[in-house]
C-alpha cells in the first residue's frame, strides 16, 4: 500500500518545538506509568523503563515519513516492556498506541486494521506467553481494545481528510468550469456581434458605394436626377445607422440605457431589401414556392441575414444587373437560393475564405441548417440555403427531410 506522504497534508519534515513538548510528556507519563507497582503501592524507577521509554517516544518523531518502520520499534519496545514483567498499561504502551493512529490516517482501511491487528496479537501473545495461564485476563482485552481505538480514530481522520480534499478538487474543478464556459460565451458573443455587424456594414456601404456611382455617372450625363440618387445615398446612410444602433445595443450592460426595441430584421424585410438593391442597379425576381409557414425569430433573422449577404456579394462580385432569389417553403424546411448568371472571375471562393461566406455557413449552422455555395455549370454563382422552421442547433442534429409534420420532429 503507498503511504501518503506528509507533505501533502501540510506536516513540516521536522520536529516542531509543540510536537517534541508533547514527546517529552508523552515519555514521562510512559516512565512513571511502568515505574508504578500497583500491588506494592510504590514507585521505583528503573532504567530499563526508562530506555523503552526515550526509544518508543523519540522514534514518534519519524512517524510521518516511516510509519511502519516506527509501529514496528513502539511495538517493540511495547513487548519489552511485557517481558521485563512491567504491567499492561495503556500509558505503559502510549507509543504503540500513537504510532497504530499514524498508520491509519496516513494509510488505507486495510492496512490500518492490519496493523493494529497485528499490533494487539504480538502484545497479547507476549503476555500470555509469559503467564500461561492469564489469556482470560481482563488486562489482555483491554489491550485489544486499546489497540482497536487509535485505529478507529485514525481511520475517520483520514476519510475526513479526503472528503474535505474531494470537496476542494470538486470546488477548484467547478470554477475552473465556470471560467471556461464565460470564457466560450464571451467567444461566441463576439462571433455572434461580430458577424451582425460585418452584414450590416458591407450590405449597406455596398450600396451607398453603388449608389455614390450612380450619383457620379448622372452628375455627368443627367443632372436633373442626382438629387433622387442622393435621396437612395441618405436613405440607405440612415437604415445602416438605424441597424448599427440595435446591433450595438447588444453590447450594452445592465446598468445602461435601455436598448433599442426596434423590430429584429426578417422575412417580412424582404421586398424593401430588394428594393433597396433595385436603385443600384440591380434587378431580382423574387420567387415563393409552397406555403409560406411561420419562422421562429432565430431562423427568420438567419434567413434574412443569408439573402441580404448573397445580394451584396451578387452586387460586389457577380458584374450583372440581373439576380434570382427563391424561396420554398416545405413542411418542416425552408429552402432559399439565390443565383446569377454573373462572371466567375470576379466571385469569392466557393470553399467559403471570406467572411461573408463563412458568416453565412454559420448561421445556417446556428439554427440547425445547412449552406452551400458554388458555382453554376452553366456560368454565374448559386448559394442555396436549408433552413429548419425551428432551430435545432442545440440538439445537434439537422431537420428531418420525411415530410412528416410532426412539432416536434425538428428538434428530437
Amino acid at each position: 500500500m503507498a503511504v501518503i506522504n506528509g507533505s501533502r497534508h501540510g506536516v513540516s519534515a521536522g520536529v516542531s518545538v509543540r510536537e517534541a513538548l508533547g514527546l517529552a510528556v508523552l515519555f514521562v507519563l510512559s516512565v512513571v506509568a511502568a515505574s508504578i507497582n500497583p500491588d506494592e503501592h510504590e514507585f521505583s524507577l528503573w532504567w530499563p523503563a526508562v530506555v523503552l521509554a526515550g526509544l518508543g517516544c523519540s522514534a514518534l518523531a519519524w512517524r510521518r515519513r516511516h510509519p511502519f518502520g516506527v509501529l514496528a520499534t513502539a511495538v517493540g519496545c511495547g513487548l519489552g516492556f511485557l517481558v521485563l514483567g512491567f504491567r499492561e498499561s495503556p500509558l505503559v504502551i502510549s507509543p504503540v498506541l500513537v504510532s497504530v493512529y499514524a498508520v491509519a490516517a496516513l494509510t488505507d482501511r486495510r492496512t490500518a486494521w492490519a496493523a493494529a491487528s497485528a499490533s494487539a496479537a504480538v502484545l497479547v501473545g507476549a503476555a500470555v506467553a509469559r503467564a500461561p495461564h492469564s489469556w482470560l485476563d481482563p488486562d489482555n482485552a483491554a489491550m485489544l481494545a486499546w489497540t482497536a481505538l487509535p485505529a478507529a480514530v485514525g481511520d475517520g481522520v483520514r476519510s475526513r481528510r479526503a472528503y474535505v480534499a474531494a470537496v476542494e478538487e470538486r470546488a477548484e474543478h467547478a470554477e475552473r468550469t465556470r471560467e471556461q464556459e464565460a470564457q466560450q460565451r464571451v467567444a461566441a458573443e463576439r462571433v455572434r456581434i461580430a458577424r451582425e455587424l460585418h452584414d450590416v456594414v458591407a450590405h449597406h456601404i455596398a450600396l451607398i458605394n453603388a449608389q455614390a456611382g450612380v450619383a457620379a455617372h448622372l452628375a455627368e450625363r443627367r443632372p436633373e436626377q442626382i438629387l433622387a440618387a442622393l435621396e437612395d445615398i441618405r436613405d440607405t446612410s440612415r437604415s445602416a445607422l438605424d441597424e448599427l444602433r440595435v446591433t450595438v445595443g447588444l453590447l450594452r450592460q445592465s446598468g445602461d440605457p435601455v436598448a433599442s426595441r426596434d423590430p429584429v430584421p426578417g422575412l417580412a424585410q424582404i421586398p424593401a431589401l430588394l428594393a433597396s438593391f433595385e436603385r443600384t442597379g440591380l434587378a431580382v425576381s423574387h420567387t415563393r414556392r409552397g406555403i409560406a409557414a411561420p419562422l421562429a425569430p432565430a431562423v427568420d433573422l438567419a434567413a434574412y441575414r443569408i439573402v441580404q449577404e448573397a445580394l451584396t456579394n451578387v452586387r460586389k462580385h457577380a458584374g450583372t444587373d440581373r439576380a434570382r432569389l427563391i424561396l420554398h417553403y416545405h413542411p418542416e424546411r425552408l429552402t432559399i437560393t439565390l443565383e446569377d448568371d454573373g462572371g466567375t472571375g470576379g466571385h469569392p471562393s466557393p470553399e467559403g475564405t471570406g467572411h461573408g461566406l463563412i458568416g453565412m455557413r454559420e448561421r445556417a449552422a446556428t439554427v440547425g441548417g445547412r449552406l452551400h455555395a458554388g458555382l453554376r455549370p452553366e456560368g454565374g454563382f448559386t448559394v442555396t440555403a436549408d433552413l429548419p422552421l425551428r432551430p435545432c442547433q442545440m440538439f445537434g442534429e439537422p431537420p428531418r427531410r420525411d415530410g412528416h409534420d410532426d412539432s416536434r420532429a425538428d428538434c428530437r
